[in-house]
C-alpha cells in the first residue's frame, strides 16, 4: 500500500527514503536522503544554477525541500538515465525538452510521409 505522507518525486519506487517534514536540510542530511556524497553536492552545486542552498554562518549549507528535489532529479538524470552534465543542465533548462518535441514532430512527419507511400502501394 503507498505511503500517503509520500509526496511524488520523493522516494517512490527509487529506493531513496521519503523526505522529512522539515524546513531546512544539512548537505549530510541531503547526502543520505538523496544517496550522493557530500562533495559531489558542492560540484553539482557549481554546474547547476538551479541548485543554491542557502548559505549561513561559517559558510555551512541549508538544503530546502525544493533544493532536495532538485538534486533527486540531477541524480536521476545523471545516474539513471545517462545523461552528461551537460545534457542534464539541458533537460533542467528546458532546451532539453524542447529538442525532444522537436525530433517528435519529425518522427512523426517522416512517419506520415512512409504510411502514405505504404497506402498509394496498397491501392494499386
Amino acid at each position: 500500500m503507498p505511503d500517503p505522507s509520500r509526496k511524488e518525486g520523493e522516494g517512490a519506487g527509487d529506493g531513496l527514503p521519503p523526505i522529512p517534514g522539515k524546513r531546512y536540510f544539512t548537505i549530510g542530511e541531503v547526502s543520505e536522503l538523496c544517496g550522493v556524497k557530500p562533495h559531489v553536492l558542492r560540484y553539482w552545486e557549481q554546474e547547476f544554477q538551479q541548485l543554491k542552498p542557502v548559505k549561513r554562518r561559517g559558510n555551512r549549507r541549508y538544503y530546502q525541500r525544493h533544493d532536495v528535489l532538485m538534486v533527486r532529479q540531477i541524480r536521476n538524470l545523471l545516474y539513471e538515465q545517462g545523461f552528461t552534465i551537460g545534457g542534464a543542465r539541458l533537460q533542467l533548462s528546458g532546451e532539453g525538452a524542447r529538442q525532444d518535441a522537436s525530433q517528435s514532430q519529425q518522427i512523426v512527419r517522416q512517419l506520415i510521409s512512409e504510411l502514405e507511400d505504404i497506402h498509394d502501394v496498397l491501392k494499386r
